[in-house]
């Protein structure tokens, strides 16, 4: 703003005057004090946000909380009716994909995806971007398109991924493991030889791999015989003790305030109604009082360690961890270390504790936001492990489980789905968020494979997600489950397709 100018007359000599200074409009405080001011920051938010991944499933409702952010996916699951995904209509020639990396370093070289970035720039700020999984190629295509990668480095993550490395990383922490032994295994002999002090009902992890790919069951010679090609090839895998145990999972985010801790969920894991893989995750449950409150206690303190010390190790932002609940003893051990957004995000972020306060994903992206902010997060945890602030959901992940290849010529869209007492369901609205499921006879349907995809032993069918449980105590389908993927399967109609191999790459899943 310019000082007012001073018109001199002839009887008075002319004022100096001073230079205006011009005043800086500030639209954000220097400091951001607690969650409201957090919210807020989010709502007025001018810095373009992506999530690019194959599907916007894992970060579903982030553009309601953020304003300007959008979701660049390779599937559309919402056909065209979601007001924030941009998805490229024509396909360019590519590799055959073999894993979500490639998918998203794809998207990135499309000419489509890169024109509407650059339409959304702010000035010289292309923005910054979340991604499911990435890799070094896909840090060098977004450096170059302008975007920033809001996680650590790729090279951070695949370190910590790796299944042996997080179990060291765990001992560090403190935090206990099932009892294990890190060694490579070059024969059945061999492996006896090391995990004499284990027995001999084991389980072997080679250190990358999801959804129950590579976890091997083994207590004899004829069940490592069958494995053996992907085991002994590995420098070092993670041999453990098989216990009598249920999955659990909870997720969490390193900030600069200390460890966030969302509340402890069950898994599903191994169920043949929804993948063919017997260690494969299949979905989760949240709701009051699922488990005790001294399991509840030791989850959270366990995670606030090796949360820790992910920060030690420079780690910042998303990570979720599963554990396995021994029955025999009670005691809950660590299983794996996620260090990304996962298929269980959509159940933590849409919980009533997130939507009292924040997603844990708003967390996430303020450390990458360069702006300063108080939060107390001891508060925050204490919060959100009140079992009053935590309603019931569930969800199930329902993969296609033959060994064969299949057209799909009819699926089922995405939205509300309404079931009736025979079983049979039908489709009642468009939506896109979860939270517009009002009792249990209802569910929300993304869909992954839709009509003129073809599906592969794996591949992801889509993701049903309703109120209520859909386990029974004793971690086994309940019949309410049961009928609702009957009643999803049967609205998929598909054609056996000879040649396994002709019509699709086996990217596996791509939800987790």
């Amino acid at each position: 703003m310019s000082a007012k100018k001073v018109v001199p007359t002839a009887k008075k000599k002319p004022a100096k005057t001073k230079k205006a200074a011009v005043a800086k409009v500030k639209t954000e405080p220097d400091m951001l004090n607690g969650v409201a001011d957090i919210r807020r920051f989010f709502y007025k938010n001018e810095i373009p946000l992506y999530f690019i991944s194959a599907t916007n499933f894992n970060m579903l409702g982030a553009d309601e909380w953020i304003k300007g952010f959008k979701f660049i996916c390779h599937i559309e699951c919402f056909d065209g009716q979601h007001p924030n995904v941009f998805s490229p209509k024509e396909e360019i020639p590519h590799d055959e994909f073999t894993c979500i990396e490639d998918i998203n370093n794809y998207l990135l070289q499309h000419p489509e995806v890169q024109d509407y970035l650059k339409s959304r720039k702010k000035g010289r700020t292309t923005g910054k971007a979340m991604f499911l999984m990435f890799d070094e190629k896909t840090e060098e295509l977004a450096k170059k398109l302008g975007l920033e990668v809001m996680f650590p480095s790729a090279k951070m993550r695949t370190f910590m991924d790796n299944k042996v490395n997080t179990n060291r990383i765990a001992e560090k922490a403190g935090v206990p493991c099932v009892p294990y032994v890190l060694s490579p295994v070059t024969d059945f002999e061999h492996l006896n030889k090391i995990s004499k002090s284990l027995g001999t009902d084991l389980v072997i992890q080679t250190p990358f791999g999801d959804s129950g790919h590579t976890t091997f069951f083994i207590s004899n010679e004829e069940e490592f015989k069958k494995y053996e090609a992907d085991i002994v090839k590995e420098k070092e895998v993670k041999v453990m003790k098989r216990i009598n145990c249920k999955g659990s999972a909870i997720e969490a985010c390193v900030t600069r305030h200390g460890t966030i801790v969302a509340p402890l969920m069950t898994e599903l894991v191994g169920f043949k109604e929804m993948t063919p893989y017997k260690g494969g995750w299949c979905g989760n449950e949240i709701y009051p009082n699922a488990f005790t409150p001294e399991l509840r206690k030791k989850a959270t303190k366990y995670t606030q360690l090796f949360g820790d010390q992910l920060r030690k190790e420079g780690y910042k932002g998303y990570f979720e961890l599963d554990f396995l609940i021994d029955q025999d003893n009670g005691e809950i051990y660590l299983g794996e270390l996620n260090p990304r957004v996962t298929g269980a995000s959509s159940i933590t972020n849409h919980a009533v504790f997130a939507l009292a306060d924040a997603p844990l994903f708003v967390f996430h992206i303020l450390e990458w936001m360069n702006v300063d902010y108080k939060l107390n997060v001891n508060a925050l945890n204490a919060r959100w492990s009140k079992q009053e602030n935590i309603d019931g959901w569930s969800q199930l992940i329902i993969k296609h489980t033959e060994d064969t290849i299949e057209y799909v010529s009819e699926a089922p869209s995405s939205g509300i789905y309404k079931m009736f007492d025979n079983g049979h369901i039908q489709f009642d609205r468009m939506d896109t968020h979860r939270r517009a499921v009002e009792t249990e006879n209802e569910a929300f349907f993304l869909h992954i494979s839709k009509q003129g995809d073809y599906i592969y032993e794996g591949a992801d069918l889509g993701i049903l997600v309703s109120r209520g449980r859909m386990m029974t105590n004793d971690f086994k389908l309940n019949a309410r489950a049961k009928n609702w993927i009957k009643a999803i399967r049967s609205k998929y109609t598909t054609e056996l397709v000879e040649d396994k191999r002709k019509h699709v790459a086996l990217t596996g899943s791509l939800t987790k």
